[in-house]
């Protein structure tokens, strides 16, 4: 069994992509999940966030959950 290549490409729009392709795919995998557990998620997710030190990341972070909890609703 070989192991997949998934280093991120160094082009900056090709990244941005990749970065929306996973953000689509995590939406799409909270609603597979059901309400129950996906809201689960969601908030290990914000809980996570506010344990972050670096404010910026945290900020970052918040930023893209989001993100997904709002394709996740749609």
């Amino acid at each position: 069994m070989s192991t997949p290549d998934l280093s991120a490409t160094e082009n900056n729009q090709n990244l941005a992509q990749e970065l929306d392709c996973i953000k689509t795919l995590m939406a799409l995998m909270l609603q597979a999940m059901g309400q129950a557990d996906a809201g689960r998620v969601i908030i290990k997710m914000e809980k996570r966030i506010a344990q972050m030190e670096d404010q910026a990341q945290a900020a970052a972070f918040s930023a893209t959950v989001k993100q997904i909890k709002q394709a996740y609703r749609s």
